[in-house]
This record gives C-alpha cells, sequence and structure tokens, in this order.
C-alpha cells in the first residue's frame, strides 16, 4: 500500500495524509521556523484573501539599549530631540559684592600719625640727629636711651606707619580689585580715587572695561560642511568679578576656547554669501553668551569679520567660483544675443522689408547669431 497526498482547495494549502485503512488523517500544515523559534505556518504566506485592516497606532517610544550609546527613537523613524545641552554651574554663594574699604585720607593720617611717632620715640630715646630736633623745634632730648618701652613704642608706631601707607591705592575708571583673605572672597573695590584697603588682604585686579577681541583664523564650516577659516569680533566685558576671578582659572582663555565650540557647531556663510553673515552671527552671540554668563562673563556680539576657505580647499573653491561666474556670463551674453536677433527679425518682417519663408529666417537667424556672438567676443565690446 502506498500513501497518497491530495491537495484540497478547502485546506488553504494544506495537505490531507490517508492512511493505508483508508481514513483519512489529521491535516498536518507545513511550518517554517526562524532564528527566535517562531513558527509561522505556509499557507498564511501564500493566501489570496486581504490582510487584517491596520489599525490606527500612536508613534511608539523605543528605548535605546543599554551600555550601547544610542539615542531614543520615535516610531516611524522620527528620532527623539537630543536634550539641551547643560550650563556650567558654579557656587551659587559666589557672587560679587562690595568690600569694606575707607578713604584715602584715613590712611594718609594713620601713616602720618605713626611717622611721628617715630620721630617723637627717636627724641625720646635720645637718638634723633641734632638738625631734625632744631628743624622740628624740638627741646632738648631726655636722652632715655633705647630700651624696652622705646623699642615697644618703635613698633607700635612702625605698625600704623606700615599699614597705613601700606593700604592706599588709587582706583582708576573701569578697573576693579577683587580682595581675599586667608582663600576667602571679601569682596570687590569698584571705586575710583584714592582708597585705603587692608594691606593683609591679596588684591587682584581685574578689567571691567568694555572689550573687543579680534580672533586668530578659527577652523569652520560652511552649510556644505566645505572647511573655512573665520575670523570673529568679539564685543564683551567682565560682569561679576568674583565668579571671573575666582570660578574659573583664566576667563580670557575659557572666552577664546567657548567661540571656537561654537564655530564648530554652527555653520557660516561662505565668502560672498549674499545674506552677509547676520544669522551666523546671532547664533553665535547666543550660544557663546549662554556659555560664558554662568562665569561672570557678559558677551555682546560674536561677528564674523573675515571668511575665507581653509587652504586645503582654496583652490578648489577658487576654481568653482570662476566656473559658476564664466557661466553666469555665458548664459547673460546668450540671452542678449537671442534677444537681439528674435528683435531684428521681428522687425524686418513686421514693416516689411523683407519676406522670408521658414529657411530662409532660419538662415537669417543663423547668420545674425553669428554676427551677435562674434562682436560680443571683440575685445572693449
Amino acid at each position: 500500500m502506498s500513501t497518497t497526498t491530495s491537495p484540497t482547495p478547502e485546506s488553504d494549502g494544506r495537505e490531507a495524509m490517508t492512511a493505508p485503512d483508508g481514513r483519512a488523517g489529521r491535516c498536518v500544515p507545513r511550518l517554517i521556523q526562524n532564528e527566535s523559534t517562531t513558527e509561522i505556518p505556509v499557507h498564511l504566506l501564500f493566501r489570496d484573501e486581504p490582510g487584517p485592516a491596520p489599525l490606527p497606532a500612536r508613534p511608539a517610544v523605543v528605548g535605546s539599549r543599554k551600555g550601547t550609546g544610542e539615542q531614543p527613537r520615535l516610531g516611524r523613524g522620527r528620532r527623539v530631540p537630543a536634550p539641551a545641552r547643560p550650563v556650567p554651574e558654579v557656587d551659587p554663594d559666589l557672587a560679587e559684592h562690595p568690600a569694606r574699604v575707607l578713604p584715602g585720607a584715613a590712611g594718609v593720617l594713620a601713616g602720618a600719625c605713626g611717622a611721628a611717632g617715630c620721630v617723637f620715640t627717636s627724641w625720646w630715646a635720645g637718638v634723633l640727629p641734632d638738625v631734625a630736633a632744631q628743624a622740628l623745634r624740638l627741646p632738648e632730648p631726655a636722652g632715655a636711651g633705647l630700651g624696652g618701652p622705646q623699642w615697644a613704642a618703635y613698633a607700635g608706631a612702625g605698625a600704623l606707619a606700615l599699614f597705613g601707607f601700606g593700604g592706599l591705592a588709587r582706583g582708576g575708571t573701569g578697573r576693579a580689585w577683587v580682595l581675599g583673605l586667608f582663600g576667602r572672597y571679601r569682596g570687590t573695590v569698584r571705586r575710583t580715587g584714592l582708597l585705603w584697603l587692608n594691606p593683609l588682604m591679596p588684591r587682584r585686579p581685574i578689567d571691567v572695561r568694555l572689550r573687543h577681541w579680534r580672533s586668530e583664523p578659527m577652523p569652520a564650516a560652511d552649510p556644505g560642511g566645505v572647511a573655512l577659516r573665520v575670523v570673529v569680533l568679539v564685543v564683551w566685558r567682565v560682569r561679576d568679578t568674583a565668579r571671573a576671578t575666582l570660578a574659573i582659572d583664566d576667563h580670557e582663555t575659557y572666552l577664546r576656547e567657548c567661540v571656537e565650540a561654537a564655530l564648530a557647531r554652527v555653520p557660516v556663510d561662505p565668502p560672498g554669501a549674499a545674506r552677509g553673515g547676520a544669522a551666523p552671527a546671532d547664533t553665535l552671540t547666543r550660544l557663546v553668551a549662554r556659555e560664558v554668563a554662568p562665569v561672570g562673563l557678559e558677551v555682546f556680539s560674536v561677528r564674523p569679520v573675515r571668511v575665507e576657505y581653509a587652504p586645503e580647499v582654496a583652490a578648489a573653491m577658487h576654481r568653482r567660483s570662476v566656473a559658476a561666474l564664466d557661466a553666469r556670463h555665458r548664459a547673460t551674453m546668450l540671452t542678449s544675443v537671442v534677444d537681439s536677433v528674435e528683435d531684428t527679425v521681428t522687425r524686418l518682417t513686421t514693416r516689411g522689408l523683407v519676406d522670408l519663408d521658414d529657411y530662409e529666417r532660419k538662415l537669417l537667424v543663423r547668420d545674425l547669431t553669428v554676427a551677435f556672438c562674434a562682436g560680443g567676443r571683440e575685445p572693449g565690446s
């Protein structure tokens, strides 16, 4: 006895098996097994009836795989917007406040009193020269000699003179001092004129005027990715002297590096662009101002003042510009020649000067085109 297999339309591609005793066996579908051990019946792959109606589904967020560094994606190929770059943070308690200073007259008075105390002690000890005593109209010295009281008076008067004269400072417009004591910030002096500051406090001068900085050529790129060299003009000033001095090692170096980083992120218009760099300048200003604000700097403008192609692409871009200019010139010349030929033929035929058929018209158009093109290439035309 042999086993026969007879496909039937009602089986949807399944095969019925007949047992040796003539009874029909159970239909066993053929299966396809993929790598993830999911079984797919063969008849589902070749059925003709329409598939199930698509269900409206919202774009689902697919999380990134751990450890791969992938960004999460939205369904249908849309990418989740990248989070904003974090702004550097500094100590919130570190903020500029005015330091305690005295008028310069107080320091002058204290120093004068100390100097007068030294002179009086010398006269008391009998060591003051006679010429100085006569000039000061002092009586005859007592001649007590240099003892303990005299040395103590010397020390007190000398310390007073040193503190009085050593703390004198002259404040200027557009300049400030950042004062500290034992590693702590004690305030900022922005006053002008003669002042007295504690001589034990270290002073760090800082320029708070409106300043501008013209950079050296920095690497950049145009919207097409072509390498450029850009010179930018930055107008800025120090707004918070405490943060600009203590929150960062060198605020001028930090500003330069922020400008260079912004140029790497913002495309700059190539040389000869019609927009003139207004949009890139505004974007650069916003980026740099946001980066340097936490360290006490205020940026007013970052504007490209010179844009040129990088040396490795300058020759190729020059040839490309020349070719584009030549193509525009040829198109303009061809348009003018065609307009001139059309105007000439139209006038001749409209006024009845000539009666041309199609062949003669073609010859006239050809001759006029050649004549106008040859005349346009003559020197001085």
